[in-house]
């Protein structure tokens, strides 16, 4: 990102259709330098969220537990700052049993929908390796769209 041709701004400002057209070589450079300044933000966020918890987290923990709660939200004021400290409750569930209760559940003659949301999903990888028999009689409840495409640019030895 030292050599700049094409500057931020300069970007915020031109349409898609103006990017596209710009000379491959700035359109490599931009590219290239957009990956390096997201690798650089992501890590200068990483950094001062890791600051932030070194510095409130402990405060915020205690103001969350002097209010009887573990997890959602509190507000603190530290050097002339008001401070939102959010701690969310993550859940997650162990499949294997919930796989077991789902089991007990509709033995006992009870919608399972009544009591958890279910997602059913084949594999793509299992599902190509069955046989066509098999594929046909899932074929009517399988839906194939284009994910988003992505591109990686690279000088070409020869040119740009």
């Amino acid at each position: 990102m030292n050599d700049l041709s094409i500057f931020p701004a300069d970007i915020a400002e031109m349409s898609t259709a103006q990017l596209a057209k710009l000379p491959a070589h700035q359109l490599y450079e931009v590219d290239t330098n957009l990956d390096q300044a997201i690798a650089w933000l992501k890590s200068a966020r990483t950094k001062v969220d890791a600051a932030l918890e070194q510095r409130f987290g402990a405060q915020g923990r205690e103001a969350l537990r002097d209010t009887g709660r573990d997890f959602g939200t509190a507000h603190l004021k530290a050097d002339g700052l008001h401070v939102k400290f959010e701690l969310p409750k993550k859940v997650s569930w162990d499949q294997k049993k919930l796989k077991a209760i789902a089991e007990r559940i509709v033995a006992s003659g009870e919608a399972v929908e009544s009591y958890l949301d279910v997602k059913l999903a084949v594999p793509e990888s299992r599902y190509i390796n069955w046989p066509p028999a098999l594929q046909q009689q899932f074929a009517d409840a399988r839906t194939v769209e284009a994910g988003k495409a992505t591109f990686e640019l690279s000088r070409d030895e020869g040119g740009v």
